[in-house]
């Protein structure tokens, strides 16, 4: 009877160190995307490392839905979104111009999208505030109040 309580406590004790082991793990420091329409949307980003550009995409996402765009520490404080609605049209676009490509890609270098084969199009800012995480939701617009 006396093996059975050691057991016992022995398995209770690493079940304990399991958990504090996993406690102290560092949260994820990811980039997430939700897209928070019915449809699905294609999303691409852009982003300065250093003084280098960089842009990426394309991820599609179905609605309702989350995805991990990047993993681990963000490798800048603002980011730049264009995302185009598939199933109904539209885009999520800004002021900002940088380069993209219609098939999926990575483009080290902005400027100049044209002579070197991409496209140019607007991004809109997102601006983490120096988080390690964040998410960025995309909606359907809002459309005005109409009169009675």
């Amino acid at each position: 009877m006396g093996n059975k309580l050691i057991g016992k406590a022995a398995g209770g004790a690493l079940a304990a160190f399991g958990l504090l082991v996993l406690m102290a793990l560092p949260a994820a420091a990811d980039l997430k995307l939700c897209n928070s329409t019915a449809g699905r949307i294609g999303v691409v980003i852009g982003y300065q490392e250093g003084s280098s550009w960089t842009t990426e995409g394309w991820w599609t996402i179905a609605g309702q839905t989350c995805e991990t765009l990047l993993k681990g520490k963000l490798p800048s404080r603002v980011f730049y979104v264009h995302a185009i609605d598939y199933d109904r049209g539209g885009e999520w676009a800004g002021d900002t111009k940088l380069c993209l490509s219609d098939k999926p890609f990575t483009i080290r270098k902005n400027g100049d999208c044209e002579k070197r084969g991409f496209k140019q199009a607007g991004f809109m800012e997102v601006d983490t505030q120096g988080q390690s995480s964040w998410t960025i939701r995309l909606a359907d617009p809002v459309e005005p109040d109409k009169p009675n």
